[in-house]
């Protein structure tokens, strides 16, 4: 039987050794570029791409049942399903809103507050930004938010890409820095640093970048021609929906309470479905009715299934190719490569951000990539003085700028899709390309991790680090 590197994850040899074992996933980016670049409306453009980068690597592949059940083994991980099932479950949520008037009723809100479509795209960015730090979830601010959120401010006039941006922004930004956001949780435990103390340690760095982006929304919303306040009136709302409002803030409350972001999504659909009934916002037979003359049926669940489509399927196939990048061990080769050249303090955290930013670019997980990375950054931190929540810093915003930039990682797609909710509307869906390219927030983390690095912005010893951010009483490091 092969060697083991991982769960279920059987050690795959590759013709060409480790470029013969990259070249699948070359394949696949270079063709999500140059699809991005040709202007693709959805992820339904990168399927031919990632099945082509399959059938290379089990081309390339030494063993070719290992592949195949490294393939499968990927694609069956529990974290699929539940991704599936939540987009499955929030596209329907979100026609559903759709449905009942609530971004009619945004609409007519924000001709009433004098709001034109620069100052929306503001506000997306600020409110996506506060649910992303009450509930730690990027996804689930997407999710939530997206599908809402994006018509309304079409309707109000703000360019679609610069919405599609600010929905990532803001849901960006709680995934830095919420002290329940799991990419906070890894890189702290994994520097065996307190949570606490990470968090304020890091908020000098992600506030500036955070009022950046905020700052930088309302011209580049101007420059690619949002319109005035008055363009929401004549787009026409109506408030009859506001009351539906009350849907999205009980998925919110449970996500706060700490149930799990299934639950809440299923209670967001009951709660929505009782009161657009309720109010007369919908008819019963979007629930379910049956043309029995044409053999179909139609829901507006059946709706958000198929608007789910694309990213469910590309989820599966990306993670079946991640899986055999990890069954390569190419992740271990590239920690020990960073190892072996981590010599001084300022090396060391340039290849600690190195490490990080190739596990992230191969894996396309930014969890996956810091526990991946973070014992080389612990024993090559503290051998070289540099302070746990530097450590921590340097692998959470890492991993806070690629996945939300480039057009292949999932929350990237996960927002173009839910441009998809401006279709209605005759608001124009947003490729990937053009979602990351205008999160304006993980471009400002770009450079400050750039000034982390060059300057030494925020204290690079343990000395500085205990000095900017003392830690209360009874708040240590974890052990």
């Amino acid at each position: 039987m092969p060697n083991e590197t991982g769960p279920n994850l059987p050690r795959i040899r590759y013709h060409g050794g480790t470029a013969g074992a990259l070249l699948p996933f070359l394949i696949f980016a270079v063709g999500v570029v140059a699809v991005a670049l040709s202007g693709a409306p959805d992820e339904r453009g990168f399927w031919p791409l990632l099945v082509l980068a399959l059938m290379a690597g089990l081309a390339l592949a030494r063993e070719k049942r290992a592949f195949c059940e490294a393939v499968v083994a990927g694609m069956a991980r529990p974290i699929v399903m539940i991704m599936i099932l939540a987009w499955i479950l929030a596209s329907s949520l979100g026609i559903l809103m759709q449905d009942t008037g609530l971004v009619e009723g945004l609409t007519w809100l924000a001709g009433r507050m004098g709001l034109g479509g620069a100052g929306f795209a503001a506000g997306v960015f600020l409110v996506c930004a506060l649910v992303s730090v009450a509930t730690g979830s990027s996804f689930g601010t997407i999710l939530i938010c997206g599908p809402i959120l994006f018509p309304a401010g079409g309707l109000a006039g703000a360019p679609s890409a610069v919405l599609a941006g600010a929905i990532l922004g803001g849901a960006t930004f709680g995934d830095s820095i919420a002290p329940i956001s799991d990419t906070t949780i890894a890189g702290a435990l994994s520097q065996k640093a307190d949570i606490g103390g990470t968090v304020r340690s890091r908020l000098p760095l992600v506030l500036p970048a955070a009022a950046v982006a905020l700052a930088l929304t309302i011209p580049l919303a101007l420059i690619e021609g949002a319109g005035p306040a008055s363009s929401a009136m004549t787009a026409g709302g109506d408030p009859r929906g506001l009351p539906m409002l009350l849907v999205p803030a009980v998925v919110i409350a449970l996500l706060l309470a700490g149930r799990h972001l299934l639950e809440g999504l299923f209670a967001g659909l009951a709660a929505g479905t009782v009161l657009g009934l309720a109010l007369g916002l919908m008819e019963p037979a979007r629930l379910l009715s049956l043309d029995l003359e044409h053999r179909t049926a139609r829901s507006f669940l059946i709706d958000g299934i198929e608007r789910a489509a694309g990213i469910s399927f590309f989820t599966i196939l990306l993670m079946g190719l991640v899986a055999v990048l990890e069954s390569a061990g190419l992740l271990e080769k590239l920690v020990e490569f960073a190892r072996r050249r981590s010599r001084s303090p300022r090396a060391a955290e340039s290849w600690i951000v190195g490490a990080v930013s190739g596990a992230v670019l191969v894996t396309c997980h930014s969890i996956v990539a810091i526990l991946t990375v973070g014992e080389f950054a612990r024993r090559t931190g503290e051998r070289l003085g540099i302070g746990p929540y530097r450590r921590a810093h340097l692998l959470s915003l890492t991993v806070s700028t690629y996945p939300f930039i480039l057009p292949y990682f999932i929350p990237v797609i996960l927002a173009a899709n839910t441009t998809l909710s401006g279709g209605d509307y005759g608001i124009p869906p947003v490729s990937p390309l053009q979602a990351g390219l205008h999160n304006l927030y993980s471009w400002a983390l770009v450079v400050v991790v750039g000034l982390m690095l060059g300057l030494g912005w925020g204290g690079r010893s343990k000395g500085e680090e205990a000095r900017s951010t003392p830690s209360p009483a009874g708040d240590g490091p974890v052990a």
